[in-house]
């Protein structure tokens, strides 16, 4: 009985996969990879945030317009990278239990809270809730950014990149950031690192969105540029009796009968 493991995480599962592995020659599933462009940066009064709108499977394209900047709390958000369902739902579970800590404090939700909670969820699964999170936000000691690994680890940056086309926007940042800037010198300088990984990433694409978040007031820009967007669209005229009937059949269909309340209580006197 000594031998039985009393707490804490086990990981025989990944003695057994690399035992089948090396031994058995068995191939184990590969992950999905996912693409996305999410950055934030602080600026003076504030922090601003923003992600493209490309959704894929695989090869595929499955939503030209998805939303990745998601509502953590009103001074607070969040761009989510990875599996959209594991990033939605994360943010969706952490952002209801703020709202119950705002009811039962009567006090405004500070950013280091909402880290804590996304961290010891995410440690708790082991990456296996595939979410890379980019939060941000503006509370009482002033604007933060942190960066949220599936894993659980976290870094606090004045600006920072995540997702597959995160490389092309850290270079745009690396070259244009300095500090103290403006709220139009950071949008403009986010706006430059989304466009970045949309031209130079496969899985990022489609339009940009921003949120800029200040200490009194929040903007949240759906659509903040969308150079992509399909300005042609073929009309289709298709005329009558093209595709042929080839058998037509009517059914008539039997009036309602409507039934009184007052019959249904003889009825059921005559059959008792």
């Amino acid at each position: 009985m000594s031998n039985l493991q009393q707490g804490g995480f086990s990981f025989d599962n990944c003695k057994r996969n690399q035992f089948l592995t090396n031994s058995k020659k068995v191939e184990l599933p590969k992950f999905l990879k996912t693409g996305t462009t999410i950055v934030g940066v602080v600026f003076k009064d504030g922090v601003c945030l923003g992600a493209d709108t490309r959704a894929t499977e695989g090869p595929i394209v499955a939503d030209k317009n998805c939303e990745k900047i998601h509502y953590i709390a009103p001074n607070i958000y969040c761009c989510g990278a990875g599996t959209a369902a594991d990033t939605e739902n994360t943010t969706a579970l952490i952002s209801s239990k703020l709202t119950l800590h705002r009811y039962e404090t009567d006090k405004q939700s500070r950013v280091i809270t909402a880290l804590t909670m996304l961290k010891r969820m995410l440690f708790r699964y082991q990456g296996h809730v595939s979410a890379a999170l980019v939060l941000g936000g503006v509370d009482l000691d002033g604007p933060h950014l942190y960066t949220v690994y599936p894993h659980g680890s976290t870094d606090k940056l004045p600006f920072v990149t995540m997702g597959s086309g995160s490389l092309a926007a850290m270079a745009v940042f690396e070259a244009g950031y300095k500090d103290d800037m403006t709220e139009e010198e950071a949008k403009s300088l986010v706006h430059k690192a989304i466009s970045s990984g949309i031209y130079n990433d496969l899985g990022s694409g489609s339009n940009v969105d921003l949120c800029v978040i200040k200490k009194d007031k929040v903007n949240f820009i759906r659509g903040y540029d969308t150079s992509n967007k399909r300005l042609y669209r073929r009309p289709y005229n298709i005329p009558k009796g093209t595709t042929f009937v080839l058998k037509e059949k009517v059914k008539e269909f039997h009036k309602n009968v409507e039934l009184l309340v007052e019959d249904v209580d003889e009825n059921i006197m005559e059959m008792s």
